[in-house]
C-alpha cells in the first residue's frame, strides 16, 4: 500500500482512458469539462472533484475502487481489471470467446 499523504491517480486514469480508446478531448467532451483539466488530472497537477470522478466512472463503467486500488487495503485484481477495461466495447462473439476461455482455464485450474 502506498503512503496516504499524497494520492496520485493520474497515470491510472490515463491508463483507463487509453484502454477504452478515448482521447483526452473525447473524455473531456463526454464528462463536460476542459481537455486541459483532463491533462492536468492525468499529470497529477490537479485533483478531480467527486462529480468528475463519478462521471469518469460512469463513462467507463468502473467503480472508484478501480481508480484508488493501490491505496486501498483490499485485495485488488488490478492486472485483470486493466485487461478488461475495453471488454464491454468488444463484439459479442469476441466476448463469448473470452468468457469460454476463462471458463475452460478455471475448470483446469
Amino acid at each position: 500500500m502506498k503512503k496516504l499523504n499524497v494520492i496520485k491517480i493520474g497515470k491510472k486514469l490515463q491508463s483507463i482512458r487509453r484502454a477504452n480508446g478515448y482521447t483526452q478531448e473525447k473524455l473531456a467532451e463526454k464528462i463536460e469539462c476542459s481537455t486541459r483539466y483532463i491533462g492536468d488530472i492525468e499529470q497529477d497537477k490537479s485533483k478531480p472533484s467527486y462529480e468528475v470522478l463519478v462521471r469518469i466512472c460512469n463513462t467507463f463503467n468502473i467503480g472508484m475502487d478501480e481508480i484508488f486500488s493501490s491505496y486501498l487495503e483490499i485485495k485488488s485484481k488490478e492486472e485483470s481489471n486493466v485487461a478488461l477495461y475495453g471488454f464491454e466495447k468488444l463484439k459479442q462473439n469476441n466476448k463469448e470467446t473470452i468468457v469460454h476461455m476463462i471458463e475452460y482455464f478455471n475448470k483446469n485450474a
